[in-house]
């Protein structure tokens, strides 16, 4: 009875023991802080499960606006960061927050408003011209407002019309994501900048038309970006550079250049790892 009960206790240590070499190993999750649009396209419905299996590590995404998740960056609230805001995220590097900043794919922003376009912006040859016809027509406009990529591009357009928005009674601001804002900019019969990925992945319950598209001006593009652990010891670096190396491998990067061509019948997103920019 006694070597019966050394044995059964000897096993429970051994059981034990395992479990917590187990849990051990186990390597640590992340947090990445990204933009709404990857969110919003589902791509990373697709991408973060296939980072999941390959390394074991898990995910818990936080999807803000650039600016925010640049902003979490800073007090080290994420591990690493996938944002569409080139100035706000050289600014970041600047300031020694970020370890290192790749790029990883671009798509390009439309200006999406109702089929029968009110504003007459179609006609318009370039972003800019758009606007200020639709400022002449004083046709409702939803802006983010948020601190995002988006929001950062929008307002780049309106300071190369020449006009701002501020105050104007058509000028209404959402404070919203992405998908949140084009379903009121849709429901109010309006207009709204987008990413062409976001924008087809609910193009189909929108009812909203492309009414602007192809101008240099639009072009968008992703980086990824490792935060720097230096300040902030709970960062998990090896982490964040293993998400960084997973979206700019071969693998994550044919999985972009794929994504949404059989539902939609063309992509959402194209890589660009390795490219040189300029």
């Amino acid at each position: 009875m006694k070597r019966s009960c050394r044995f059964l206790l000897a096993w429970a240590v051994l059981v034990l023991g395992m479990a917590a070499t187990g849990a051990m190993a186990a390597p640590r999750p992340i947090i990445l802080a990204t933009t709404t649009s990857t969110q919003d396209s589902g791509l990373l419905d697709v991408l973060i499960p296939m980072f999941q299996r390959k390394t074991g590590i898990m995910v818990k995404t936080i999807a803000v606006g650039s600016g925010q998740a640049l902003a979490m960056g800073e007090k080290g609230e994420a591990d690493v960061l996938l944002s569409h805001s080139p100035d706000a995220e050289k600014k970041f590097m600047a300031g020694g927050h970020g370890v290192h900043r790749r790029i990883v794919m671009h798509n390009d922003f439309v200006i999406v408003g109702p089929p029968a376009d009110p504003a007459g912006i179609k006609a318009a040859g370039t972003a800019p011209e758009a606007l200020k016809k639709l400022a002449a027509a004083a046709q409702p406009w939803f802006s983010r407002a948020d601190n995002s990529g988006t929001h950062a591009q929008e307002k780049k357009l309106w300071k190369t019309a020449g006009f701002d928005p501020m105050g104007q009674k058509w000028y209404l601001q959402t404070g919203l994501g992405m998908g949140q804002t084009l379903n009121v900019a849709a429901e109010k019969k309006g207009y709204t900048l987008s990413d062409r990925g976001t924008y087809l992945a609910m193009k189909k319950v929108l009812g909203m038309a492309i009414l602007c598209e192809g101008d240099p001006t639009l072009l968008n593009v992703y980086h990824v970006i490792e935060v720097n652990p230096g300040p902030f010891p709970r960062v998990n670096a090896e982490g964040a550079t293993a998400f960084a190396e997973f979206m700019l491998s071969a693998e994550t990067q044919e999985a972009i250049r794929v994504f949404g061509v059989e539902k939609y019948g063309s992509p959402l997103f194209f890589p660009d790892a390795g490219k040189r920019e300029e």
